[in-house]
């Protein structure tokens, strides 16, 4: 399943899930058929008869949230911040070309060389979508760019072309 922010469920979310498993727990102490149990909070029978399982084994306690699942980032939130701001810099400021493209080999080797740590191409962007970074939002700008020329076509140019 995918989730839209990439991340899993948010706390909220898993709160309320975790909600539903208690509230099963107290239906299925009631006496309630399976059926009716997954039919009041609307999840499957299948679930429901695990929640059971569940709840014989380890109490009313193993229905509890297990928190966010995966690997935790192995950079703390400063590093992160540096790394958004190097990134920011271009790869030209690290020695990568004059082509102005990051690419996930070079945020890779870079993040080698700033921190010491080894990630997989595929380890990066999910350190770069946990980060805000999504490959589909380019923020390209020409190495030459003049903010002065751009604000003064935007005032004087731009109005007699768009009449």
């Amino acid at each position: 399943m995918r989730y839209p922010d990439g991340g899993g469920l948010t706390a909220k979310a898993r709160t309320k899930r975790e909600a539903a498993r208690r509230e099963a727990a107290v239906l299925l102490g009631q006496g309630l058929p399976v059926a009716e149990v997954a039919s009041r909070l609307r999840v499957s029978a299948e679930i429901v008869y695990r929640w059971r399982r569940a709840i014989g084994e380890g109490g009313v306690e193993a229905l509890a949230s297990k928190g966010s699942s995966g690997a935790s980032c192995r950079l703390d939130d400063d590093q992160l911040r540096r790394l958004a701001d190097e990134l920011d810099r271009g790869p030209v400021a690290h020695g990568f070309g004059p082509d102005q493209r990051w690419t996930l080999a070079r945020i890779t080797e870079l993040v080698d060389r700033l921190f010491g740590v080894r990630y997989t191409l595929r380890g990066t962007s999910y350190l770069l979508h946990r980060m805000g970074f999504s490959p589909q939002v380019s923020a390209r700008r020409a190495a030459e760019r003049d903010p002065a020329q751009i604000e003064d076509w935007h005032t004087r140019r731009w109005p007699s072309v768009r009449g």
